[in-house]
């Protein structure tokens, strides 16, 4: 790399610059705030760990997206997380003795390999929280509830929409039809980019009987407004009791949220398979058309824990903060500050009584930018302190 490109960043990276990063900050703070009120204790995991505890259970996607590292000492493979939920899983299965209700929240930086999608970075904030010990409707409910909670904290005010699934579905046919391995990889690779006409083609080829063809071409196809599940109870009901386990939970759960937040929109994809290799149920995702992709994410993934000796329910969700302020309304506020005077020339009095009022105003909140021996006042202040009649007063500016 030559000097005159030694400054750039790689791609996907950036860096957040004033004011953006205080204001970055200070959505960092309230988020964590509200999980904490919601009984969330903060974690801090480590950015490096041995790759084989976190990866595990994880699938090849998250493989692919961490980058490894050779530990010096040891001679073993490292990787930088790339997502927070494996390292949560092991702290709640060996760092806290725990054998109820555990809620974990964290705020950290991952990196990625690639970007996960064209609008993602490769460096995100991601934040997010984490239920385990409990399976069932109440603890989606809460983690979904507290996902959308969190979009109203950071200010956002785009119209949402929550998207609902439930991997449960799929397996049940899967199960239920006897399908073979080979043909159910191909059906899993179509159903992930959504190809209804290669789907169909591909359903027609297969060795089925003509119900089971008419139920596996009917899966991309449920889609849309709460109507699709009573569509899907209708087409499934007879062929799998887990099947319609799984629909009657989203129904319930898809009620229950809608109390809540009316003002949300609900979309229901029954071939929704994102997260399909370690989410054990509901998938959810927060959408708003003022971004092309999901803006916080999430579902239930109650094995996970298992390659730790402690396989328990848990259900949770993340997002990216560097997304989340981009959407945010909230002002990009610059403080005004207060120039303080260079000392060059003050009384011994003078810069006592001025420290004194320095550590007073900055306890009570305010920024003060100490002014350096010839250089002008500060730009980032409409006012200064000046010494008058014995003592410091606040005056505007000039």
């Amino acid at each position: 790399m030559s000097r005159a490109n030694r400054w750039l960043l790689p791609d996907g990276v950036k860096e957040v610059l004033p004011p953006e990063a205080s204001r970055i900050e200070g959505l960092r703070r309230t988020v964590v705030d509200l999980y904490q009120a919601w009984g969330y204790d903060l974690v801090m995991p480590p950015l490096i760990e041995y790759i084989d505890s976190l990866l595990i259970g994880t699938g090849d996607d998250l493989d692919l997206a961490t980058f490894k590292v050779i530990d010096q000492k040891t001679g073993r493979t490292m990787g930088i997380r790339a997502d927070i939920t494996p390292q949560v899983a092991r702290i709640d299965a060996h760092s806290i003795d725990c054998d109820g209700i555990n809620r974990m929240c964290y705020s950290n930086t991952v990196l990625h390999t690639s970007a996960a999608n064209p609008l993602a970075s490769r460096s995100p904030l991601q934040v997010g929280a984490e239920l385990y010990g409990h399976a069932g409707i109440e603890s989606d409910l809460e983690v979904i509830s507290l996902m959308l909670e969190t979009l109203t904290s950071v200010g956002i005010k785009h119209p949402i929409t929550l998207d609902l699934g439930h991997v449960g579905i799929y397996r049940g046919l899967i199960e239920a039809i006897g399908l073979a391995a080979e043909d159910e990889r191909e059906l899993f690779n179509l159903l992930q980019s959504k190809a209804v006409a290669d789907i169909d083609a591909l359903v027609c080829a297969m060795d089925l009987t003509d119900e089971a063809k008419t139920v596996l071409s009917q899966l991309p196809r449920l889609y849309g407004e709460v109507s699709v599940l009573k569509q899907a109870e209708q087409v499934f009901g007879n062929v799998s009791a887990k099947v319609s386990v799984a629909i009657r939970y989203l129904s319930e759960l898809a009620e229950a949220v809608k109390a809540r937040f009316p003002q949300v929109t609900l979309y229901f994809d029954l071939a929704e398979l994102r997260g399909y290799e370690y989410h054990t149920g509901v998938v959810f995702a927060a959408l708003t058309p003022a971004f092309g992709q999901a803006i916080a994410k999430g579902g239930r993934y109650d094995d996970i824990g298992k390659v730790f000796g402690r396989a328990r329910p848990a259900t949770g969700f993340s997002a990216d903060l560097k997304v989340l302020s981009e959407l945010s309304e909230v002002p990009l506020v610059k403080a005004h500050g207060i120039a303080t005077p260079a000392e060059v020339g003050l009384s011994s009095e003078q810069r006592q009584s001025l420290w004194l009022m320095q550590s007073q105003l900055r306890l009570q909140g305010e920024c003060l930018v100490a002014q350096l021996s010839d250089s002008p006042t500060p730009q980032e202040c409409s006012r200064q302190l000046v010494w008058q009649n014995d003592a410091w007063k606040i005056v505007p500016a000039h």
